[in-house]
């Protein structure tokens, strides 16, 4: 005895049925509605970031008698005018106040305290994810706790320290000083790349018998460009726009960078701030060059050994 089976029925392709609405269109065209919220919103907020940066960029090309008697958006009112605009600020800033030598200065102090902590973070974060050795873990532990501890701690017994062994007032304190601040931090986010790189180029680089250095320099290094660049980015502009640690290990002098002059640029009766102004945006056009130059790394640096796999 034999049965038979029926097949299920073929539902036909109709156009009723090619053209029927799914239960995520809705929820598309939501999310396309929402991306234009999101972006008007975020746009807003960027022209309320920028309001004191224009208002920084008005006052420092407006003459004294105008920034003190007035206020910045003033202006509005006759932007021709041109009595009121005025290059003078810059002129005095780069020229009369020793803004120059300060630039000069702020390179040497900053470059030197970027570079050398990446190079020694690196090596140490290479040791931390692929070498093997005893109290690893616990040590890793130890340096990134440092990160809780305030700096400010720290910066009397540095002050005694290089007061009895002659650096106050020389780079050489500043450097120490903020390659020991910055270290912890370079450390980890160094080491948290690392780790998210695959293992089994270290397994191929030791079979093929590469040696350790060999191994960080032509490998690690380069897959690493993003975490370097982005902890540069930190460490540079922390240390440019620091006037703490320059105005206690260097102070003003031949040696003062430009935050510790543009202290210096306000009389007791807080006259001279409209140089202020002009001296700030002075001192942006580094930062912005380097932020705009490595931006690209920012994103992948930070999100560095957040997902695995």
């Amino acid at each position: 005895m034999t049965t038979s089976v029926t097949p299920p029925a073929k539902v036909q392709d109709t156009p009723s049925t090619r053209n029927r609405p799914t239960k995520f269109r809705g929820v598309g065209d939501n999310a396309g509605r929402a991306n234009w919220v999101v972006k008007l919103f975020l746009g807003f907020i960027c022209l309320l970031w920028l309001v004191p940066v224009i208002g920084l960029f008005v006052t420092s090309l407006r003459t004294p008698e105008a920034a003190n008697t007035s206020g910045w958006w003033t202006f509005l009112k006759s932007p021709l005018d041109a009595a009121q605009w005025t290059l003078n600020n810059y002129h005095e800033v780069a020229t009369r106040n020793g803004m120059g030598q300060a630039f000069v200065n702020s390179l040497v102090v900053t470059l030197p305290a970027t570079i050398i902590p990446i190079m020694i973070a690196a090596f140490a974060a290479y040791a931390f994810t692929f070498m093997q050795f005893w109290g690893r873990d616990a040590l890793f532990i130890l340096i990134v706790s440092l990160l809780v501890v305030p700096n400010q701690v720290a910066l009397v017994p540095l002050l005694k320290l290089y007061g009895t062994l002659g650096l106050n007032g020389t780079f050489l304190s500043v450097w120490l000083a903020h390659i020991g601040f910055g270290m912890p931090l370079a450390i980890y986010i160094l080491r948290n790349y690392m780790s998210s790189l695959p293992s089994s180029l270290i397994e191929s680089a030791k079979i093929d018998g590469a040696s350790h250095f060999k191994t960080f320099w032509l490998l690690i290094v380069p897959l690493s460009v993003p975490a370097l660049a982005s902890f540069a980015i930190f460490q540079f502009l922390w240390v440019w726009n620091d006037l703490l640690v320059a105005l206690l290990f260097i102070g003003p002098g031949t040696n003062a960078p430009m935050t510790v002059v543009m202290a210096g640029l306000v009389g007791a009766q807080g006259q001279g701030w409209n140089l202020i102004t002009a001296g700030g945006f002075f001192t942006m056009v580094l930062p912005l060059i380097v932020f705009l130059s490595l931006q690209r790394f920012f994103v992948s640096g930070m999100t560095a050994g957040a997902v695995k796999g």
